[in-house]
């Protein structure tokens, strides 16, 4: 059981996991004396909260994959498997190209943090029951596995931040449109009108 943090120290954990998004969502590597100087709060504080750049990175990736397991757990309820994979693929890049602190932390050959471990788990427990159900039903060629999916969403996620446009609509537009390209070419059957 972990035990609440002092109001003063919880402040200094949100301010600090607050610059660490910013920093994330400029585009700007985390290195912890950076996040301590933007936060006002001195070098210490920040390592006794966060041992690592990485854990840092994991905490602020945290609330994006607990909303894709979310997504995903409602897919799984869709009783029709080729569009709960769609939904939760669509929702996967969404996320992706939208969130810069996913890919990293979901590329990552270890997690720095036991609950970043837990949640890409589950996320690739998710993904998997969904394209097995899909592919059960004939709607997903039958060669296509689940570690296929995870280099092809995250080739549609560079590609958007590669050749897209800078504004998050934008990107969202392109990633949709590079989506759908993918999903007809894994289908068994034509999209029914």
């Amino acid at each position: 059981m972990t035990t609440p943090l002092r109001k003063d120290a919880a402040r200094n954990w949100e301010r600090i996991v607050a610059v660490a998004r910013a920093l994330v969502d400029e585009g700007t590597p985390l290195q912890l004396n950076d996040v301590a100087r933007r936060s006002g709060l001195g070098v210490g504080t920040v390592y006794r909260h966060f041992a690592t750049p990485e854990a840092l990175l994991e905490t602020v990736a945290t609330p994006g994959l607990e909303a894709l397991i979310a997504h995903g757990e409602r897919a799984l309820a869709d009783a029709d498997g080729w569009r709960a994979l769609e939904e939760f693929l669509t929702r996967t890049v969404e996320a992706q190209v939208t969130d810069a602190s996913l890919a990293p932390v979901t590329a990552a050959p270890a997690n720095a943090l036991p609950r970043t471990a837990e949640l890409t788990r589950s996320l690739w427990s998710t993904g998997t029951a969904l394209l097995d159900r899909a592919r059960a039903a004939g709607a997903v060629r039958p060669e296509l596995t689940p570690a296929d999916l995870v280099p092809l969403m995250c080739g549609i996620a560079h590609a958007v931040h590669v050749h897209g446009d800078a504004t998050p609509a934008a990107r969202v537009d392109t990633a949709h449109r590079y989506l759908t390209t993918l999903l007809e070419g894994l289908r068994t059957t034509p999209p029914t009108a």
